[in-house]
């Protein structure tokens, strides 16, 4: 299943001039603790679908209060800098849409 099918909500944002965070929430207990059981959402596979090294997967971690992942990623181009392409990082969510659970 895809993890379309089972969040709420999957965005990304700013977190400083030089961090972006994704969030990935969800409004059903159930789903949230199904995605977070299947191990699915590591530090591998995001730096695999973002296409960056490992230590720029800073943090995974599940806030269970919230139903929420949250992913802290090293921006490759600090925030408004030359070459940056999303000074707010608002539109980089679209690789975690390729997230498959078991």
């Amino acid at each position: 299943m895809n993890i379309r099918e089972l969040a709420s909500v999957i965005r990304t944002k700013n977190a400083g001039p030089f961090i972006m965070t994704a969030d990935i929430i969800f409004d059903d207990p159930q789903k949230y603790e199904r995605v977070k059981q299947s191990g699915i959402v590591t530090k591998e596979q995001i730096a695999r679908l973002y296409r960056v090294p490992l230590d720029d997967i800073l943090s995974i971690h599940h806030f269970d209060e919230g139903r929420c992942i949250k992913i802290n990623i090293r921006r490759p181009v600090s925030s408004g800098d030359i070459g940056d392409t999303d000074v707010m990082a608002m539109q980089q969510h679209a690789p975690l849409l390729l997230i498959e659970i078991p």
